[in-house]
């Protein structure tokens, strides 16, 4: 899904509870000792720092229209 359409997606408060539920198993998931303990892979960390700089990118362009 592309990250214009996710984020349509979660302005709606079925779409916001939809997210959290996956963000809190993915959580759950990740604490767990034997998956905290497996490496992570560098392609993986790239596309993390991607998401994160994208999100960031986002908010702010959002937030400047907001004002004009």
């Amino acid at each position: 899904m592309r990250p214009e359409r996710q984020h349509q997606t979660w302005r709606s408060e079925a779409g916001s509870r939809l997210w959290l539920a996956g963000l809190i198993t993915a959580m759950e998931h990740a604490e767990q000792p034997e998956v905290r303990r497996q490496p992570v892979a560098p392609e993986l960390l790239v596309e993390l720092r991607a998401q994160l700089a994208l999100t960031a990118s986002f908010r702010l362009s959002r937030i400047s229209t907001l004002r004009h």
